[in-house]
């Protein structure tokens, strides 16, 4: 039986909706439930192959919960019924800078996918993830079968970045590596300093 495909959790704002005042050349621009959104079609185009081509899986997780697949799914390029994860009866808010509660909702709702199927290989993309390492830091640390990519919320996800998911997909999965806790924890990518 061919094991199921790696789990791509997907935000969308900061990741496929960048937080940007100009377009470049090819991106597209649309309003969603008020809300001007700005993407790369080339990159949306990439992940939908991945995901129809069974290299992963596509999931959302992101405050636009199943309204992502309602709202945003086609006109992006997405295809819709991709699976939700809802903070429905998850913690809310935000650790480190972002004040709030503790405890953030995508990191349960992510332990929560990773203890459905244990060794399941799970890529998280969400610009969020830099500002959580205090909340996020300890349990992927345990993880070698967790990539995280925290794209710059204002250039939004870059083929760059979708090339290191891509090396590591096709990176041998090793059985037992996310049990020894021999390994760093996975790097972040940190949004350049503005300057």
């Amino acid at each position: 039986m061919t094991p199921p495909p790696p789990v791509l959790l997907l935000d969308v704002d900061g990741v496929l909706n960048a937080l940007r005042r100009d377009l470049p050349e090819g991106w597209r621009r649309g309003t969603f439930a008020g809300y001007v959104l700005s993407w790369d079609p080339t990159v949306v185009a990439r992940l939908r192959a991945w995901h129809e081509s069974g290299q992963v899986e596509l999931q959302w997780l992101t405050t636009w919960t199943e309204r992502a697949d309602r709202l945003l799914a086609e006109p992006m390029g997405l295809p819709r019924g991709l699976r939700t994860h809802s903070r429905d009866a998850l913690p809310t808010g935000f650790g480190g800078r972002l004040g709030g509660l503790s405890g953030w909702w995508k990191l349960a709702a992510a332990r929560a996918v990773a203890e459905a199927e244990p060794g399941r290989r799970i890529v998280w993309i969400d610009d969020d993830l830099a500002d959580q390492a205090e909340d996020t830091g300890e349990w992927l640390a345990a993880r070698a079968n967790v990539l995280v990519v925290a794209p710059d919320l204002m250039a939004g996800l870059t083929h760059a970045e979708l090339d290191r998911v891509e090396a590591w997909l096709g990176e041998p999965d090793l059985p037992g590596r996310e049990d020894t806790g021999e390994h760093s924890p996975p790097p972040y990518d940190e949004p350049p300093t503005p300057t």
